[in-house]
């Protein structure tokens, strides 16, 4: 027996250091849609979306840059290896983020030919720019249509690229001097720029230029802001030579580059910490950038690096002014920006970004780092120069860079190391029913952001082992889940589900883990966003789940929602005042929170929280007995295919939504009201069956033929060990669901080609062999590493092309570690007496 034991311990120590070196092997080759760097909440997110780092602007997953610049100057020579400086640009007329302006314009079909320089304006109206038909315009556009006219002079037409600097909404057309020079169906989010032929450039005149624009409103917002830039060539930037990216890995809270630069190699690697079992230091908001250095052809060399972190991080729109500040302490050498108006929670929606609070940049003193401020375009000055310069500590504008210069000194074989902290104070995070809420790490108003960074700065060592020590385990449990590829797509998932979430603390003390809606809605809190993301958090911690939906059972035990079902969100991210979303999903959302509730107590071993809420689960349940096995037209969380009646998917929710019920009820001890209603979810089940049952597959609705959907809704049924469905269930739609796959997944029913990858997770989970799980998971990998999308992951795609259909950086990524979760709780159920779960 010792000798079996001793081999089998052998065998576990093989297996473990297999999967050790499987994750360092398979992340130095990870791809991804975009790269997370700095990521913490909706608004604190900085991505790379190009696979080289030094290839494009960073930006915030919305698209806006923020930008962050990194150089190494080896031996005199300068090499970026992060980010892209902004182009310089000279005004030639305005927009109105740079300068006031005001032109003719008119709402009504002009006469004529308007885009004429002879064209006649003087009837027209004038207003000053932008146009629109919300905050901030100057002059309010609410018709269908609008033509301007802007006429301008120019001190010389002897000028270098031109490009046409535009923001509108919806379809425009632009005439310079009378020629086309953009036409675009559709609408931007942002100022763009576009190169203005050579051509009409020659056309222009010292007087009387005319820049004219017409604009259709087709739906949804309203707006126009346009100018002409000119490029300005910069001498400094042929001095820049790019580093060579030797790689890039993913691991579940790093992302690693290795580069060299001349003769030096450099490993940047970007932290965020956020692991669950330590909540204090998941809210804190401050990322790790470590840099190693050493000489890789046996020389010595000088090594100077810089880093520059755009204020655009702590603004909207890059035309808010900023103040910047060098605040530096004993300790640390720190800088600080935020806008000088500080509109506190003043603003909702969805493409939005931070423009309260303050972000930092800072490093040990140990480092003996230089620090200043300047505009984009000043700010390698020092990297370049011979001698220092005296750093600025204070200076207003806007599109500030803060710059951190430190010095390795002389660099040999022996790596060197240091690290730059990038943090955020956001002072307030969210509003909760009018009640402005704080951060969780500054719960109480005891700590300083100073503070924080200090501690940050104290425990590097500590923190990067722990890092380290997750990294490598999820990896390997994930491998023992679902294979190598599963475990790509968790590192993948992980730091985005977390990020799309803020962490506060309740009036009432409880824990409030509150998602937006990321390029859905806006919506804070949304239940059918809480559903699909739960697994992650169910496998790592409970109460960050209890914190997804402790704002929604108060919501209606305050009275404040007065619905027999379950509301569908807490209001537009950052404010959770109440529901805005104008239709609800009465069967979706309850059967989601009956769901979730049975998962926590499974989670916890416990249904204390279920007793908390037993009364509203009580109303829940009971609309679902009556309302949930055959529901009416209406929608669900997959509601961008529209109404469906009769919806077999979310059937089988209303019907484990019900036995998780009569679970919590067993546990509860309420025998009686848990055979009663456990007994309806079974007959509801086998009633299901018939109902649903296609010959080979099973119905998208009860009452279509020739129709299909994945059943995903199913995989709780088997996680939870309710044995609700037949397993011939599972086997006939897995058997099915393999002969309807495209290149890049499993369509996600009959009526499109599109997708949503987390449900494929889930469906794959039905699967009772690894090859077929597998089957269901490579194409969606294949998608990830291939789509030309390039943002944070999105769930929503286009089966036959890998393209994203809408979507982006949203939490519901979470739902990919199903197949770890049931894989802990399937052995967690083998070590437990055999018993019925109602």
């Amino acid at each position: 027996m010792k000798n079996i034991r001793n081999c089998r311990n052998a065998q576990r120590e093989i297996l473990l250091a297999l999967l050790t070196f499987s994750f360092f092997v398979v992340t130095a080759q990870q791809k991804a849609p975009a790269y997370p760097l700095i990521t913490h909440d909706p608004y604190f997110s900085i991505w790379s979306v190009t696979d080289t780092l030094n290839a494009s602007a960073t930006k915030h997953w919305t698209g806006s840059d923020h930008s962050l610049i990194g150089m190494l100057k080896v031996d005199g020579t300068v090499y970026r290896f992060m980010g892209r400086e902004d182009k310089p640009y000279n005004q030639i007329i305005s927009t109105s983020e740079t300068q006031a302006y005001s032109v003719k314009y008119t709402e009504e079909i002009p006469a004529g030919d308007w885009t004429s320089l002879s064209f006649s304006d003087t009837a027209w109206k004038t207003g000053a720019a932008p146009f629109g038909n919300r905050r901030p315009a100057n002059t309010r556009w609410r018709s269908k249509d609008i033509w301007v006219r802007r006429t301008f002079s120019l001190d010389d037409v002897k000028v270098n690229k031109l490009f046409l600097k535009i923001n509108h909404d919806d379809n425009t057309e632009v005439f310079l001097n009378g020629d086309k020079i953009y036409n675009k169906h559709g609408w931007l989010n942002k100022f763009e720029y576009f190169p203005i032929d050579d051509n009409v450039k020659s056309k222009l005149k010292k007087e009387n230029n005319v820049l004219a624009i017409h604009v259709t409103n087709t739906t949804g917002g309203q707006w126009l802001d346009a100018g002409i830039v000119e490029e300005i060539e910069s001498k400094q930037n042929d001095l820049i030579q790019d580093a060579v990216q030797k790689s890039v890995s993913l691991n579940a809270t790093q992302t690693i580059y290795n580069f060299t630069c001349g003769g030096a190699d450099l490993t940047v690697t970007f932290t965020s910490p956020l692991l669950m079992d330590n909540l204090d230091l998941m809210s804190r908001p401050i990322s790790y950038i470590s840099y190693k250095v050493k000489s890789n052809d046996k020389k010595v060399h000088d090594v100077r690096l810089f880093f520059g972190a755009s204020t655009d991080i702590a603004t909207n729109l890059a035309n808010q002014e900023v103040i910047a500040q060098n605040v530096g302490t004993s300790n640390l050498s720190i800088l600080k920006a935020g806008t000088i108006e500080q509109p506190v929670l003043a603003k909702k929606g969805d493409d939005l970004r931070i423009d309260w609070g303050y972000m930092y940049v800072a490093t040990p003193k140990t480092a003996r780092a230089i620090q200043y401020i300047s505009s984009p375009t000043a700010a390698f000055n020092q990297l370049f120069a011979n001698t220092s310069m005296v750093p600025n500590t204070e200076l207003t504008g806007k599109h500030l860079s803060l710059n951190t210069i430190i010095p390795f000194g002389k660099v040999t074989a022996i790596q060197k190391e240091q690290f730059i902290m990038l943090g955020y104070d956001d002072i307030y995070s969210v509003q909760y029913f009018n009640q402005n809420l704080r951060p969780w790490w500054n719960r109480d108003s005891s700590k300083t952001i100073m503070g924080e960074l200090q501690q940050a700065a104290t425990d590097y060592s500590k923190i990067m082992a722990k890092c380290a020590t997750f990294n490598k385990k999820m990896y390997a449990d994930a491998v023992a889940a679902g294979g190598e590829t599963y475990a790509r797509l968790c590192d993948l998932a992980y730091r985005q589900s977390i990020s799309a979430h803020k962490l506060v603390k309740s009036p009432d003390g409880e824990v409030l883990f509150l998602s937006k809606e990321n390029y859905s809605n806006g919506c804070i809190n949304t239940v059918d966003v809480t559903y699909p993301s739960a697994p992650l958090f169910l496998l790592y911690n409970p109460e960050l789940l209890k914190g997804m939906m402790n704002g929604i059972f108060y919501y209606t035990e305050s009275g404040k929602y007065d619905k027999p079902y379950a509301a569908h969100d807490l209001g537009t991210y950052p404010l959770a005042n109440g529901v805005v979303y104008n239709e609800p999903m009465p069967v979706e959302e309850s059967g989601n929170m009956l769901i979730l509730t049975a998962a926590i107590a499974k989670a916890e071993g416990n249904a204390e929280y279920a007793r908390k809420h037993w009364k509203t689960l009580t109303t829940w349940a009971n609309f679902l007995l009556t309302e949930g096995f055959d529901p009416s037209n209406q929608l669900c969380t997959d509601d961008f295919a529209g109404h469906l009646a009769r919806n077999t998917n979310l059937s089988i929710k209303a019907i484990v939504g019900i036995a998780g019920y009569a679970m919590l009820a067993k546990q509860l001890g309420y025998n009686e009201i848990a055979k009663t209603v456990g007994d309806s979810a079974k007959y509801m089940a086998r009633r299901w069956q018939e109902l649903a049952n296609a010959g080979d597959h099973y119905k998208l609705t009860f009452d279509s033929t020739n129709t299909w959907s994945q059943k995903y809704n199913l995989v709780w049924d088997k996680v939870l060990n309710l044995e609700l469905f037949a397993k011939e269930v599972y086997a006939t739609e897995v058997k099915y669901y393999l002969t309807q796959q495209r290149e890049y997944g499993l369509p996600l029913d009959s009526r499109k080609t599109y997708t949503k990858s987390d449900w494929i997770l889930w469906t794959a989970t039905l699967a009772n062999n690894q090859n077929d799980f597998n089957a269901f998971i490579n194409p969606v990998y294949q998608y990830a590493i291939k789509t030309d999308t390039r943002v944070p992951l999105s769930d929503w795609h286009e089966t036959t092309n890998g393209k994203m259909v809408g979507f982006q950086a949203r939490s519901v990524v979470g739902g990919y570690f199903i197949k770890m979760l049931d894989r802990k709780w399937q052995y967690k159920q083998e070590k437990l007496p055999s018993s019925k779960a109602f």
